[in-house]
C-alpha cells in the first residue's frame, strides 16, 4: 500500500515536472506574411477622360464630377446622381439610367443610350427621375418618357403631343396649358397634378389614377378628366 502511494506521487511530480517544462518552453509567435498586390479598381477612379466602361455605379454620387470624354459604354448608372456633372464628350452607349438624377448637366455627350435626349441640363428619357424638375416651355413631344419619375415637375406650357408616359409619376406636376394631344398616358399617376388649360384630345387616359386633380375645364375631381382640348 506503502508502495502503491509512492508510485502516486512520483507520477504526481513527474506531471508537475513536465507542465512547468512546458510553461517554460518558448512558443514561436512567428508568422508569415504573404503580400498580395491588388490592382486599383478603374471603376472608383473620377475626372476627365476616366475609363469606366461596363461599371456598376448604381446610385453613386456623381454631382458636379467632370466626366468629359469619360468612357461609360455600357455602364449602370442607375439611380445615379448626375446633377452638375460635366459630360462634354462622354461616351453613354448602352448605358442604362433608370432612376438617374441630372438636372444642370453641362456639354455635349458624344454619345447618349438610346431613347435618351440631354434637354436644358436634364437627362431625359424612358425611366428618368426629373422629380421638380423645371421643364417650364420643353419640347418633348413624341418622346419616350415611359416609367419617368415627374413628381412635381414643372411642365407648363410643354409640348408632349405623342408623349409616351405610360406608367409615369406625374403627381403634383404642373401640366398648365400643357399640350398632350394624343400623348400617351396608359396607367400614369394623376394625383394632384394641375392640367388646368391643358389639351388632353386624343390621349391614351386608361388605367391612369386621378386624385385631386385639376382637369382642364378647372373642375378638381377625383376621376378621369374628359380627354378633349381646353378650348
Amino acid at each position: 500500500m506503502r508502495r502503491h502511494g509512492s508510485v502516486l506521487l512520483i507520477l504526481a511530480a513527474v506531471c508537475i515536472a513536465f507542465s512547468a517544462a512546458c510553461a517554460a518552453a518558448p512558443v514561436s509567435t512567428t508568422t508569415t506574411t504573404t503580400t498580395t498586390t491588388v490592382a486599383p479598381d478603374r471603376c472608383s477612379a473620377r475626372g476627365p477622360g476616366v475609363d469606366l466602361h461596363d461599371c456598376d455605379l448604381t446610385g453613386v454620387t456623381l454631382t458636379d464630377a467632370d466626366l468629359s470624354n469619360a468612357d461609360l459604354t455600357n455602364a449602370n448608372l442607375d439611380y445615379a446622381d448626375l446633377t452638375g456633372a460635366d459630360l462634354t464628350n462622354a461616351d453613354l452607349t448602352g448605358a442604362t439610367l433608370t432612376g438617374a438624377r441630372s438636372g444642370g448637366i453641362t456639354g455635349t455627350p458624344a454619345a447618349l443610350p438610346t431613347g435618351y435626349q440631354l434637354i436644358n441640363g436634364y437627362l431625359i428619357g424612358p425611366g428618368a427621375n426629373l422629380l421638380t424638375a423645371n421643364l417650364t416651355g420643353i419640347d418633348l413631344s413624341n418622346t419616350d418618357l415611359t416609367g419617368a419619375n415627374l413628381y412635381f415637375a414643372n411642365l407648363t406650357g410643354a409640348n408632349l403631343t405623342g408623349a409616351d408616359l405610360t406608367g409615369a409619376n406625374l403627381a403634383g406636376a404642373n401640366l398648365t396649358n400643357a399640350n398632350l394631344t394624343g400623348a400617351n398616358l396608359t396607367n400614369a399617376y394623376l394625383i394632384y397634378a394641375n392640367l388646368s388649360g391643358a389639351d388632353l384630345s386624343g390621349a391614351d387616359l386608361t388605367g391612369a389614377t386621378w386624385l385631386n386633380t385639376l382637369c382642364p375645364n378647372g373642375v378638381l375631381q377625383a376621376t378621369q378628366c374628359p380627354p378633349t382640348s381646353a378650348g
